[in-house]
């Protein structure tokens, strides 16, 4: 598969470090788009705060980045359409930008045959969340991947209520600081979101909440959802709260055991881990399983983590699978 990369910001580097490091070859990065200057961004990749040195010699040359043995051209277009991407498969949209049709189909109209975003859009033509909805991918070429905290909550609710059947629930995510935030106090969106991002812990909203609904309409009426921003630089939690419709008839790690059994985007730890533990973890979610308790059989406290860049961004590459699938 061909893909095209653009926007090299967290995601897009991300992404390129795990095709350029993992064992399968069923993925070729031919290309690279994005409006910072080149050497800027081949120096962010040769060396990551989160993840450390890339393990390849990195070098930019001209209109080019070269990793190890692979060179990739590199362009800085504000418009990708202006482009040929005709021998292209997917657009990987990692700009954060694509908020409009005219910008989500700016790949499709450069001749690439797919876009996938890597989030939120309601200019795709679809949400698609695996182990949650991918019976809805269908033909469409434009595709959202949600966000991380949509692919972390998603598939825990859609199987937990196929499995055990929940009634209602609450759920707060514990949530990295990010790049929309401030580093020191400076107006924002939202009062608490215009305080530093490294020295509080930051009462917020989560997209999420309307993802969620989106993904799986079903929790339109019985699910609430809030986020605390922390002083961390990578890993997330999800702490959930679900009141059953019928109490449990075996432990809860054990059920938890059994509904996960059949799935790759959720992984278990039995360990007394903590956030820097699940940094490099593929799963969208990784049960906490020591941190389950229970309350009469019915209400259940579940606690999992999900590296929020590396997760997602393995989700992105496992989504892109499943489009080129289709021809």
């Amino acid at each position: 598969m061909r893909i095209f990369i653009n926007g090299f910001g967290r995601i897009g580097r991300t992404v390129l470090r795990q095709v350029l490091t993992s064992a399968t070859s069923d993925m070729e990065i031919v290309g690279i788009n994005d409006i910072a200057p080149l050497e800027t961004c081949a120096y962010l990749l040769k060396y990551d705060s989160v993840f450390g040195p890339f393990p390849h010699l990195v070098e930019a040359s001209k209109n080019a980045i070269t990793i190890g043995e692979h060179t990739i051209p590199f362009t800085a277009a504000h418009d990708i359409s202006s482009l040929d991407l005709s021998t292209v498969d997917l657009v990987l949209e990692c700009t954060g930008q694509a908020n409009t049709r005219g910008v989500a189909e700016r790949g499709l109209k450069a001749g690439a045959r797919n876009v996938l975003i890597s989030g939120p859009s309601d200019a795709a033509d679809v949400t698609v969340v695996l182990g949650a909805n991918e019976d809805q991918l269908g033909d469409a070429q434009i595709v959202s991947n949600a966000s991380c905290t949509t692919n972390a909550i998603a598939p825990l609710l859609r199987i937990l209520d196929q499995d055990w059947g929940i009634a209602r629930a609450h759920i707060t995510t514990i949530h990295c600081y990010t790049g929309s935030q401030p580093t020191v106090d400076a107006p924002a969106s939202s009062f608490a979101r215009s305080r530093a991002a490294a020295v509080s812990m930051v009462p917020t909203s989560t997209s999420a909440a309307q993802q969620i609904t989106g993904v799986l309409p079903e929790f339109a009426d019985r699910l609430s959802i809030a986020a605390v921003r922390v002083p961390v630089i990578s890993v997330s939690a999800v702490d959930a709260v679900l009141h059953l419709k019928e109490p449990l008839k075996i432990s809860a790690v054990e059920a938890l055991e059994q509904a996960f059994a059949h799935t790759d985007v959720v992984g278990m730890t039995y360990d007394p881990c903590v956030s820097t533990d699940m940094r490099g973890r593929p799963q969208s979610l990784v049960l906490a399983l020591p941190e389950t308790q229970v309350i009469e059989d019915q209400q259940v406290r579940v606690f999992g983590w999900y590296d929020n860049e590396w997760g997602f961004s393995a989700r992105m590459l496992d989504m892109a699978r499943r489009m080129d699938a289709r021809y």
